[in-house]
């Protein structure tokens, strides 16, 4: 008999959660914050960061000889700030404040200081330190770059509602360009405070959680959060949290038109001897159209396209964590996406992970078989 199971079946449950299980959102957030702004990184080479980062798809706003900043062709602030820095290395990221007043909110209620940000953005800031020791910013007031033209999507036949006639398809095989900053995922050792912290601090909301099977009874691992504008839809995830043995950046996404964009642009990539992780597919918790990218310092980066928007009445989804779940099509998540490729990287978490559970946090021996039970499953 061919067994018709579907492997998806059941992986993003919309039932919300069980009795006593985490709410997704704070009762009374300090702010709300409106948008990720940017990510900061250090990186020692910034020629070749440049490079790399027109051929993905970005502009280059800024230019000196220790500061690159990259935007998308959305109105805006830069995407990605890179200066120059002994080793490559991820700062953090910035929020954007829903009001300039929140700046100062936040800086009352957590005992920071308000400070000026360099002129190139302009604008403030209160920088403050999540549970996982990450550099957290809230800016406002800052400059607000023009809108610069972009690819648009392509006139697509669907089924039998026709809307291109005598005319063909030849999208040229260039860039992806990078229309805005979507999302940034973290790895973390203290995953519950961590998330608690930001749903507190920064108004953020959970739309969907993960758990390791067979361990939904200790709660999530995972969870994939957005930003509470109220009944405005927002993306899906704009910050993405999971539990794991260090912390760290695991990869940023940034949007680009369509199919078509996001796949010809893979082309340009791959014909300049760039790396593709993983892809190209598309997401279920999310729904993106993704493709995944190594920039030559070893950062993870993603194309994505048509992603699902919230507004703020969907309560949480909640899923098991598998490999197979990460995708509705598209090729299996690879050994690189997976963080288990043999190699330098691979070492690195290996030594992470034994120097975690010599310490006392989230991840521990049971977490641990979850996270091993991920890979195969």
């Amino acid at each position: 008999m061919i067994d018709q199971h579907d492997p998806h079946t059941g992986l993003h449950s919309e039932q919300g959660a069980l009795r006593g299980e985490h709410p997704g959102r704070a009762r009374n957030p300090i702010v709300k914050v409106r948008d990720l702004a940017w990510l900061e990184f250090e990186k020692p080479d910034l020629d070749r960061a440049e490079v790399f980062a027109r051929a993905f798809g970005f502009t280059v706003s800024l230019r000196t000889q220790d500061e690159l900043q990259l935007r998308g062709a959305d109105a805006g602030v830069p995407c990605v700030l890179i200066r120059r820095g002994a080793r490559s290395r991820f700062i953090g990221p910035a929020f954007m404040a829903a009001e300039p007043t929140d700046v100062l909110r936040l800086a009352d209620v957590t005992g920071r200081t308000v400070t000026a940000l360099p002129e190139s953005v302009g604008g403030v800031t209160v920088d403050l330190i999540d549970p996982s020791a990450a550099r957290v910013r809230v800016v406002a007031d800052t400059h607000e770059l023009p809108a610069l033209p972009t690819q648009q999507p392509l006139t697509v036949n669907v089924g039998h509602d026709v809307t291109r006639v005598n005319a063909t398809q030849r999208p040229p095989r260039e860039s992806a360009a990078v229309q805005r900053l979507g999302h940034v995922v973290l790895q973390t050792t203290k995953y519950l405070a961590t998330l608690d912290w930001y749903l507190e601090h920064l108004g953020l909301i959970v739309s969907d959680f993960l758990y390791y099977q067979g361990q939904r009874e200790r709660g999530p691992v995972m969870s994939f959060i957005r930003c509470d504008r109220g009944s405005t839809p927002t993306d899906h995830h704009t910050l993405a949290m999971v539990l794991g043995p260090a912390n760290r950046y695991v990869h940023s996404a940034y949007q680009v038109s369509d199919l078509d964009s996001l796949a010809a642009g893979g082309e340009y990539l791959l014909e300049r001897g760039y790396r593709r992780s993983w892809g190209i597919g598309r997401h279920i918790q999310g729904s993106q159209l993704f493709d995944y990218w190594r920039d030559p310092d070893g950062f993870l980066v993603e194309h994505f396209s048509d992603g699902d928007l919230f507004d703020c009445t969907l309560e949480p989804g909640w899923a098991p964590m598998t490999a197979s779940g990460l995708a509705q099509w598209g090729p299996p998540a690879t050994k690189d996406f997976l963080g288990i490729k043999p190699g330098r990287e691979a070492f690195r978490e290996l030594r992470a992970v034994i120097g975690a559970l010599r310490q006392d946090n989230e991840f521990d021996l049971h977490r641990l078989r979850g996270l091993l039970k991920v890979a195969t499953s």
